[in-house]
């Protein structure tokens, strides 16, 4: 496999010396250079282990990803403005200027574990799967006979912001070697969504997933309601305007990957869902599987608000750090959150390549690739994954899945000498979701919220209702609180 590195050297593809100072200076090919006395003005906040994205106190085209305690400035590609809230470039309308200033809640529970380590005689295929480190192929397959599972996942809205370069990617010209068209999984929140592409990218074979109403800050700290209004609310939202069903949406993921301790996923449990994608893995040399919450987490929680009981049953699937060794962009869980910027699209490929043989080249764990949107917004960055992509789809025992496919084959696993006709990985399910209507409603809608007033619009193949679906009222029926949770296993009988 291609390198970045000669001689131990870091380099560029031209086979000039990489040096560090590229980093500090024509990000996304237009920032100018920053000294080292300017960059140090900037100091990367306590209580964050030195690694996040941070607003830019002067300006919102411009933000700090703080990588190991240090500032490397960024700029906000042409025309996207940093939110502080979601913490990437947005368009102006949806960007919420920062710096914002947050107070950490109080713990709400104790830290003590609760759960047991894992006890591999006692947790057993299909229902429990850990091991000692996390890092054991299901099965006791050999790593080399197994498959190598890419999960393509998507964060926030679906607009036409993002749909056309989102379809572009799956254009039905990467197939997996059973012959059918590569899927993805997409989390969905709610704000800006249109529920008629949402609804066409569900009719297609892909996996809708939530995430919350109003990917609120802080959210890891609320109670037994609250994560139920914002997780339940969103499966509510997607079954009534984009007609996917309940049952066909059984994963989600936490705002800003910062899990709910043990509510969260108490909710998770009581409401049937399947799995959870919003733990953080630190940068480890071989990647961690996913698995099931019946026993302690074999790894380090990089939140710190993971949960402490144990959860039967429930898959976790972990997002593990994204980083090239000796690379000086850092690492990042989310790909668009490594400093990439100033690479072409060779040097892009080959980074995800690096990146990518780690998995392959060692315990075939899924190779996760998450993204928001802003990674779309960056040519080089697009077309870097397209090369990967069409690269990757030429190795005989790689799988584009989704995440419930991936966790179908972990219930039990065969060699990939043995899964050409694997029936869940299949592509000709009748029961997908009908397709979009040609003539959509578009809804003006009026939004009432914390004294707050203002329209939003809304596409739907169903009716538009009465006022902007939100939290307490998934159905837009002006009246607030409206909605109650109910889990199955307490409703009459």
């Amino acid at each position: 496999m291609s390198r970045l590195r000669q001689n131990g050297v870091r380099t560029t593809m031209a086979g000039f010396p990489y040096m560090p100072i590229l980093l500090m200076c024509a990000i996304l090919g237009n920032v100018r250079c920053q000294t080292k006395d300017k960059e140090e003005e900037f100091v990367c906040p306590e209580g964050t282990t030195g690694n996040g994205n941070f607003a830019d106190p002067a300006t919102c085209r411009r933000f700090y990803q703080c990588v190991d305690g240090y500032p490397y400035l960024n700029r906000c590609p042409s025309g996207l403005y940093f939110d502080d809230i979601s913490k990437y470039c947005t368009f102006k309308a949806e960007a919420r200027c920062g710096p914002i200033p947050t107070t950490p809640a109080p713990a709400t529970e104790a830290p003590q574990d609760l759960a047991l380590k894992c006890d591999t005689a006692e947790c057993q295929l299909p229902y429990c799967f850990c091991s000692k480190d996390g890092t054991i192929v299901p099965g006791g397959i050999d790593p080399e006979q197994a498959p190598q599972m890419i999960m393509l996942t998507f964060d926030g809205a679906v607009n036409l912001n993002n749909y056309e370069l989102y379809k572009k990617v799956f254009n039905g010209k990467i197939k997996n070697p059973n012959g059918c068209p590569i899927r993805g999984t997409f989390f969905l929140s709610h704000e800006y969504s249109n529920y008629v592409m949402v609804q066409s990218l569900a009719h297609d074979g892909h996996e809708i997933a939530t995430g919350t109403v109003s990917q609120q800050q802080g959210l890891q700290d609320k109670g037994y309601e609250e994560w139920a209004g914002e997780m339940i609310g969103m499966r509510e939202i997607l079954r009534r305007f984009a007609n996917v069903s309940r049952t066909e949406i059984v994963g989600t993921r936490a705002p800003f990957l910062k899990p709910g301790r043990n509510t969260q996923f108490k909710v998770l449990e009581d409401f049937g869902y399947i799995y959870d994608s919003s733990v953080g893995v630190p940068p480890l040399p071989i990647p961690v599987w996913p698995y099931t919450l019946d026993y302690k987490i074999a790894h380090e929680c990089k939140s710190a608000t993971c949960p402490t009981k144990s959860f039967p049953g429930l898959w976790e699937v972990p997002f593990n750090a994204h980083y090239v060794e000796t690379f000086e962009g850092g690492h990042c869980p989310y790909l668009d959150q490594c400093v990439l910027h100033n690479h072409d699209s060779d040097e892009v490929l080959e980074w995800l390549q690096e990146d990518f043989s780690r998995y392959y080249e060692q315990n075939r764990a899924p190779y996760m690739m998450p993204f928001h949107t802003n990674w779309f917004q960056i040519k080089e960055l697009e077309r870097g994954l397209h090369k990967f992509l069409h690269w990757a789809a030429n190795l005989k025992d790689v799988w584009f899945v989704t995440v419930t496919q991936a966790l179908t084959w972990m219930t039990d696993p065969k060699p990939v000498n043995a899964i050409g006709n694997f029936e869940a990985w299949r592509c000709d399910n009748k029961d997908l979701p009908a397709a979009p209507c040609n003539l959509p409603n578009k809804c003006a809608l009026p939004f009432k919220h914390d004294n707050f007033s203002d329209t939003r619009y809304m596409e739907t193949c169903s009716e538009c209702p009465k006022q902007y679906p939100w939290l307490g009222d998934s159905g837009g029926t002006g009246i607030p609180g409206k909605d109650n949770y109910i889990p199955d296993n307490l409703r009459r009988k």
